[in-house]
């Protein structure tokens, strides 16, 4: 097996080839896509949450979060849902395809500041890719917590992404697992409603929990009022605001939220900095 720690590691800045080797297909709409550097040089090193720019020849590159397990660099995954021109056309390649790609980028969960608080992780929809890496580091280590809770939301069962991670996490005993759907579903029996209705059920002590959200904006805006209101510190709730991000370094100014730059103060923030100007970014 090749040793990935013992090669050479290269700017962030420059492009590099990598090769598609495992193609998942999560929904109609949403792929997992695993690379691996095809230049023989070791490959991409993230935290939680951040991301790396990939690129295909004449349609440029996208920023997207790695959705694998940081501690495992043999296993560099990518989850993409089919948007635009790029984002089609990276969903429907196959094995042995190629990429460019450069990183990692962005801010990262704060795993090690919520140790010894409660960890409560909400998403919604495909906001669970970019929560998957914090799901299995904290996991890994879950004695360093209080507790671990998932909140989970999603519009429709055919949106599930990561149905095998699910049904291992809900079998773990050190989390605690609280899905939704937000309408009525003739193939689903459990609970009915935004992430917000099952709030009451996953916090347990809002003075001593640290949360880390992802999903629609308006999901997000929503949790973080919610949280707030319930007692959880602004400064101790947190999104990643990935959305925002474009050129992965502040350059283009695409970014712009408020006075934040989102490549480089983010993509993930505490409510008590990105809340302030989330009614400003609805006008």
């Amino acid at each position: 097996m090749l040793d990935f720690a013992a090669l050479p590691t290269v700017d962030p800045m420059l492009p590099r080839p990598f090769r598609v080797v495992r193609v998942l297909r999560e929904t109609s709409d949403v792929t997992t896509l695993t690379f691996e550097p095809a230049d023989g040089l070791a490959t991409i090193a993230f935290g939680p949450a951040q991301m790396g720019m990939v690129g295909l020849p004449g349609l440029g590159e996208v920023p997207i979060s790695f959705s694998s397990d940081p501690a495992d660099p043999s296993q560099l995954a990518m989850t993409i849902r089919r948007a635009g021109a790029i984002t089609s056309a990276l969903v429907d390649l196959s094995a042995g395809d190629s990429v460019s790609m450069r990183g990692p980028y962005g801010t990262e969960w704060p795993m090690e500041a919520a140790e010894g608080h409660h960890l409560l992780i909400v998403a919604g929809g495909l906001g669970l890719a970019p929560l998957r890496s914090a799901i299995v580091t904290a996991l890994r280590r879950a004695d360093r917590y209080r507790s671990i809770s998932l909140v989970y939301g999603r519009r429709e069962v055919s949106e599930v992404v990561f149905a095998d991670d699910l049904a291992a996490w809900e079998a773990n005993p050190a989390m605690s697992m609280h899905l939704t759907l937000d309408r009525a579903d003739p193939d689903w029996s459990g609970p009915i409603g935004l992430v917000t209705s099952r709030m009451d059920a996953a916090l347990l002590d809002p003075a001593s929990t640290t949360a880390m959200v992802c999903g629609p904006d308006v999901m997000m805006h929503a949790v973080g009022a919610d949280l707030t209101q319930r007692g959880v510190a602004r400064g101790k709730i947190w999104l990643t605001m990935e959305r925002n991000m474009k050129c992965g370094v502040g350059l283009c100014g695409h970014c712009q939220f408020g006075p934040l730059f989102i490549c480089k103060d983010g993509p993930v923030l505490n409510w008590a900095t990105a809340g302030p100007f989330y009614l400003i970014a609805e006008v």
